[in-house]
């Protein structure tokens, strides 16, 4: 009675550590290849994507009725095994308010998540190395790796 119990334990045992190696096969960039070496560096080529953004808000994206747009986040999905990007989406939000005839202030707050224009098969290196090779405010209107568009043309189409 005892080994027909093991096995099943034993074949679930297969089963669960199977699914948490599946887990593991994309982690996110600022964690690739370790938090150490990820982090710090994933983070400046963000805040550098943020502040070219910022430069051309408000001559473009923030002209309409989101004129507060801000970006929130930049989150990179990366293969663990091969350093290939799975894919990257930038997040914003902005809000537009009006006072309402009774005194009610009306809200209205929008949310975008815009997928990156990334080439096939690119590797986070080649994508960070590219966005690392201009003046950081500039890094917004580089083509990206394997492709003649920028992300701010990228970001036309969903902001």
């Amino acid at each position: 009675m005892m080994r027909p119990l093991l096995r099943v334990i034993g074949l679930l045992l297969c089963l669960v550590a199977q699914a948490v190696h599946a887990q593991d096969r994309y982690v996110d960039a600022r964690l690739y290849p370790d938090q150490t070496a990820g982090w710090e560096r994933f983070r400046s080529v963000e805040r550098a994507l943020v502040a070219g953004f910022d430069d051309v808000c408000g001559d473009t994206f923030c002209e309409g009725e989101y004129y507060n747009l801000r970006a929130m986040r930049l989150r990179c999905s990366v293969e663990r095994a091969s350093g290939q990007l799975a894919g990257c989406v930038w997040t914003f939000a902005g809000s537009n308010s009006s006072v309402l005839s009774d005194g009610r202030i009306d809200v209205d707050v929008r949310s975008y998540a815009c997928a990156l224009p990334l080439a096939a098969g690119t590797s986070l290196e080649h994508l960070l190395q590219s966005l690392e090779a201009v003046p950081p405010r500039d890094s917004i209107d580089v083509p990206l790796p394997g492709t003649s568009i920028s992300i701010y043309e990228g970001l036309t189409g969903c902001l």
